[in-house]
């Protein structure tokens, strides 16, 4: 993959954050296994698996929790 998506983990609040958080994952995965097709025929076998979607929202948090890092907890929109 040569083009560049990810220009800065900065975002302009959680929830840009989150979603950018959701984004490392899915593009993990498209590093990962580079073809559409077999990600599509994949799909609906960890769509149905409860351990799968677990496992897929714990990678999440993981990056949520490197994005906040690097947002510095968004400061200013803290309560």
């Amino acid at each position: 993959m040569a083009d560049v998506w990810l220009e800065s983990l900065q975002t302009v609040d959680a929830q840009a954050g989150y979603e950018l958080a959701i984004k490392l994952s899915r593009m993990a995965i498209k590093y990962t296994q580079p073809s559409d097709e077999i990600r599509a025929r994949l799909r609906p076998v960890y769509g149905e698996s409860a351990d799968s979607l677990i496992a897929s929202s714990q990678v999440i948090a993981t990056h949520f929790q490197t994005v906040a890092a690097a947002n510095n907890y968004w400061q200013h929109g803290r309560v």
